[in-house]
């Protein structure tokens, strides 16, 4: 990935964002907005490849900002940063878009693991967000009601994970184009279409443990 967008309105959660990208994306071209208006100024001139968006802004909700890019930038991966960690805020931005959750309450080390995570391919979902799409799908739904096959519940376990498709090929003794293959039938089985909503699936049939980072 070559641009980001942060998309922060307090300077000093800016300015360490703006710190910790550069770490995982090196050659990153990062630019900045504190608001939705400087936000979409920022699209409009530089189709930013990753979006890091906070969903409570000045002038109003970050969801808008992940609702145009998935509609006009699909390619764009935004993640959420942000304090909600609630089912209000969750939920809605997952819908919206985003392929990514990440609390930036967190520690440094933790947010800048889940960033570095972007490159191959892991969803950016900070471990308390996993859980509470856990417990918000609940335990009682299983394997048994899924439309998948068991050979498909494997490789989507792997995905969501954050393995890639070649080396969840490997690991199940398939070939990459193999893997792909089921990747498609399960995005297609699930109506779903990112990694972010592969891991939310994942978790709803009960293939991640609670403790899943």
């Amino acid at each position: 990935m070559k641009s980001g967008l942060i998309v922060e309105d307090l300077p000093d959660t800016l300015a360490w964002l703006s710190q910790l990208l550069p770490n995982a994306f090196p050659d990153m071209a990062i630019y900045q907005a504190r608001n939705l208006a400087e936000a979409h100024q920022q699209i409009d001139l530089h189709q930013p490849e990753l979006a890091l968006i906070d969903l409570g802004l000045p002038d109003g909700s970050g969801i808008e900002l992940i609702e145009r890019l998935h509609r006009e930038s699909p390619n764009t991966l935004c993640v959420v940063s942000t304090i909600f960690d609630d089912d209000q805020h969750l939920l809605p931005a997952l819908k919206a878009g985003a392929q990514g959750y990440i609390l930036k309450d967190r520690d440094s080390d933790e947010v800048a693991q889940l960033l570095e995570g972007i490159r191959t391919g892991r969803p950016p979902l900070s471990a308390a967000i996993a859980r509470r799409l856990i417990s918000f799908f609940g335990p009682s739904e299983t394997t048994q009601n899924s439309p998948l096959t068991q050979r498909e519940h494997d490789v989507l376990a792997l995905i969501a994970k954050g393995y890639t498709v070649k080396k969840a090929g490997e690991l199940l003794g398939i070939s990459r184009n193999t893997c792909a293959g089921y990747v498609k039938d399960i995005y297609r089985k699930l109506q779903i279409s990112s990694r972010a909503e592969a891991t939310v699936e994942a978790s709803r049939l009960g293939l991640l443990s609670p403790h899943t980072n």
